[in-house]
């Protein structure tokens, strides 16, 4: 792998990783990196779409087979492409379907690290437009020096405002934490 050790060693590490990395080494070698990270994009907002899928994957009732069967029909159902197709086989077939969504975020994270893309984890309280996250993008490449990857998601709870994770720094320009640093200053 081009980019071994250091931030690739954390990557692949672990189980998921391991696999995440196969996949990238195959998507590379057929040049289909983009169609597989996009299957997998897909994938992964079908996973959080459907409780049936969702279900699917973490079943440990559900045989080999079944799972196998199961898998190759919604890879036909999502227009998944054929690599991701065939690797979502091999994971219903060694019984890995339940760590899938730890190996999507690895490969999105090998494929960041391969592009020399650094990528941050942002949190809304609602979800953030195109042009919004656009914004975003210019403005975190600009802090940074590099392209910025944008995984984003929803948490109300924070009430207004974003919670950037980008890397090992956090950026809390959450509602939330403000009125929390109210409340301290006002008990002071």
């Amino acid at each position: 792998m081009e980019n071994s050790g250091g931030i690739q060693g954390n990557i692949t590490a672990g189980l998921a990783g391991r696999y995440a990395s196969a996949l990238f080494d195959l998507a590379r070698e057929s040049d289909a990196i983009d169609s597989v990270r996009q299957s997998l994009a897909t994938l992964k907002a079908g996973l959080a779409e459907s409780a049936d899928l969702a279900a699917l994957t973490q079943s440990p009732v559900v045989g080999r087979a079944d799972a196998a069967k199961a898998v190759a029909a919604v890879a036909k159902s999502l227009g998944l492409d054929s690599l991701t197709t065939k690797f979502l086989g091999v994971l219903a077939e060694n019984r890995r379907l339940a760590d899938l969504g730890g190996m999507i975020d690895a490969f999105d994270a090998i494929v960041s690290a391969h592009r020399g893309e650094v990528t941050a984890k942002v949190t809304s309280a609602h979800p953030l437009s195109a042009e919004q996250l656009k914004a975003l993008a210019a403005n975190l490449k600009t802090r940074v020096g590099r392209d910025v990857q944008i995984a984003t998601t929803v948490d109300p709870a924070i009430l207004g405002g974003l919670v950037v994770q980008l890397g090992s720094q956090l950026i809390d320009g959450s509602i939330r934490t403000r009125l929390n640093g109210f409340a301290q200053a006002m008990k002071g």
